[in-house]
């Protein structure tokens, strides 16, 4: 047979090609909502080095006309990071074999609404008692507040708070005044419980309240970083989150496998919190939000991943303009279950990691007047509001003892722990039984 020499440059082509073709590009992940312009977060395979696969894009941006802004790494959560990226260098990382996988760097908003401050007023009045006959809980525990920042020179802090970390470029200052709120409600001097505990803030918010997901990530890194180097029992207190962010829930459950407490705000859009990120994360205190008539709040997110409700509604608390000012706002509730936690590590020396219940004195049916909080499914009849047990009743911790899972129930009379009873995790529906009827 009579072979040309083009036909055997097409035959040798031909053969060439499979080894020859680009690798399929990764595609991006791009979640409802808006998103930072030309910015990335970037998941490396396990195993794969990043100073090996950073070493590879300075190569290759060495021989384009591409330029990348390094944001942050991920370290302490997850091997990845953060960059601003377009054209060929955003192309090669889409195609590197170091990749598993690329999402758009979403921006979530920090939403709440101004309460009514009459009847915060009367709220703290009912409680002016207790709060003045409160001594100092939770020393020696750290709380991040991961936010808009902390007024730290606030008088409710008393020099307990510090500045820790700002991440997106924005001044070390909350010009918003929610992360100073939130803090107030977890350790603030007259308005939380947690009063001897420090507060961390950790800026991941603009003044504007938007919050991009590689920041926050960034500021659960950082949280990681410094409870590990500090030694010190530490919580998350989180009020951001949004439509399902694997790499936030990722970096939240890797944080709370390494020892950190998150109490995370179950979101005010008024849905199931299964489909919001970091809510539905399983480790997590998730936390709903009810008024002072234990009434669901009509924004509050619901939901199996719900571990507890607490007060949201009309809650006062510390703000920003001058050391001594204070708002009611309404919108978020987790910092309430910050405080407890703190003060259930002060006391304890086990790791314990998620609140699973408050149970009171009345049955737990009585206070589920909303339709939604009684028909939720599996999970949502086992939890009560956080606030009340500071009257009297008892607050249940899911925790790891060794190699076993128990539950360790501790006793409120007058903001005062009498005992802890320890025992086996029963099954849910056991634990529905022990709270309440009809569930």
């Amino acid at each position: 047979m009579f072979v040309t020499m083009k036909s055997l440059a097409l035959i040798a082509a031909a053969l060439m090609a499979p080894a020859l073709a680009a690798p399929a590009a990764i595609p991006i992940t791009k979640l409802a909502g808006p998103a930072k312009e030309n910015s990335y977060i970037i998941k490396l395979k396990d195993g794969v080095s990043k100073n090996s696969h950073v070493a590879r894009l300075l190569e290759f941006i060495g021989s384009q006309d591409s330029k990348v802004v390094y944001k942050a790494s991920y370290e302490n959560v997850f091997n990845g990071y953060a960059g601003v990226l377009k054209g060929p260098i955003l192309d090669y990382i889409r195609r590197s074999a170091d990749v598993e996988y690329i999402q758009a760097d979403t921006i979530y908003q920090i939403e709440y609404e101004q309460g009514d401050e009459s009847l915060a007023a009367r709220e703290v009045q009912d409680e002016s008692s207790h709060l003045a006959g409160r001594a100092a809980n939770g020393g020696g525990v750290d709380i991040y507040s991961l936010d808009t920042g902390v007024q730290t020179t606030h008088t409710a802090f008393g020099g307990r708070a510090t500045w820790g970390a700002t991440f997106g470029g924005h001044a070390n200052r909350d010009g918003n005044g929610h992360g100073t709120h939130t803090a107030g409600t977890a350790a603030g001097s007259g308005f939380g419980l947690a009063t001897a505990s420090n507060i961390i803030a950790v800026k991941i918010c603009s003044d504007a309240g938007q919050c991009p997901s590689s920041d926050i990530i960034a500021g659960v890194n950082f949280a990681v970083s410094r409870a590990a180097s500090s030694g010190r029992p530490s919580v998350v207190n989180m009020s951001v989150g949004g439509p399902g962010d694997f790499a936030i829930d990722s970096a939240v459950s890797s944080a709370i496998s390494r020892g950190l407490h998150f109490s995370i705000a179950a979101g005010n859009e008024n849905q199931n919190a299964a489909n919001v990120s970091p809510a539905r994360v399983p480790a997590a205190n998730t936390v709903g939000a009810v008024d002072s008539f234990n009434r669901k709040a009509d924004f509050s997110n619901y939901g199996a991943p719900l571990d507890v409700w607490a007060l949201g509604v009309n809650v006062r608390s510390a703000w920003i303009g001058s050391n001594s000012a204070v708002n009611t706002i309404s919108g978020q509730d987790n910092a309430t279950v910050a405080n407890l936690v703190s003060y259930h590590l002060m006391n304890e020396s086990v790791n314990m990691y998620n609140v699973v219940s408050s149970n009171i004195s009345r049955p737990v049916s009585t206070f589920l007047t909303d339709p939604k909080l009684v028909n939720l499914g599996p999970g949502n009849g086992q939890v009560q509001m956080v606030r009340r047990s500071l009257d009297g009743g008892s607050i249940m911790f899911r925790r790891a003892d060794g190699n076993s899972t128990v539950q360790s129930t501790s006793q409120y009379q007058n903001n005062l722990v009498l005992h802890m009873i320890d025992a086996p995790i029963p099954p849910p529906g056991d634990l529905q039984q022990t709270l309440g009827k009809n569930l």
